[in-house]
C-alpha cells in the first residue's frame, strides 16, 4: 500500500511540473519604435501540447510567428517580417507568470531597431481576454 501512495504522489509531482503555462488568447505590449515611440503589439497565440502558432500584430500590419514552443512556463517563438524584399527574423523568448509575460526580443537588426540590433529589447505583455 505504501508503494501505492507513493507512486501515486509522485506521478501527480511530475503531471503538475511537465504543465505547459496557458498562454492561448491575447496579449497586448507596448513596445519601443522608432525614436523612442511606443508601439503597441498584440500576439495571438494558440498552444496544441508544446507546440505554439499564433500572429504578431501591430500598426505595420500582422505576422505569423513560427519555431513556437513552451517548455513549462517558458515561450519561444520566431517572427520573420520582411523590409524591401529581405526577411529579418525576429527571435522572442518569455517567461510567462500568471496574466504577464516578460519578453526578450533579438534580431532584426539596425541601430538597435526591428528587433534590437542584436543585443535584446525586454518589454512586458498582458493578457487581453
Amino acid at each position: 500500500m505504501r508503494y501505492v501512495i507513493l507512486a501515486s504522489l509522485a506521478l501527480f509531482c511530475l503531471t503538475f511540473a511537465a504543465q505547459a503555462a496557458d498562454v492561448t488568447g491575447k496579449w497586448t505590449a507596448q513596445l519601443p519604435g522608432r525614436e523612442g515611440a511606443q508601439t503597441t503589439t498584440t500576439f495571438t497565440f494558440n498552444v496544441s501540447g508544446d507546440a505554439l502558432t499564433g500572429t504578431v500584430e501591430n500598426p505595420r500590419g500582422t505576422n505569423p510567428i513560427s519555431q513556437g514552443k513552451i517548455d513549462g512556463d517558458t515561450i519561444s517563438f520566431v517572427e520573420t517580417l520582411s523590409f524591401n524584399g529581405n526577411e529579418v527574423k525576429v527571435t522572442y523568448t518569455g517567461k510567462v507568470s500568471g496574466d504577464t509575460i516578460q519578453f526578450t526580443r533579438a534580431g532584426g537588426g539596425g541601430r538597435g531597431r526591428r528587433g534590437g540590433g542584436g543585443r535584446g529589447v525586454t518589454f512586458t505583455a498582458t493578457k487581453a481576454n
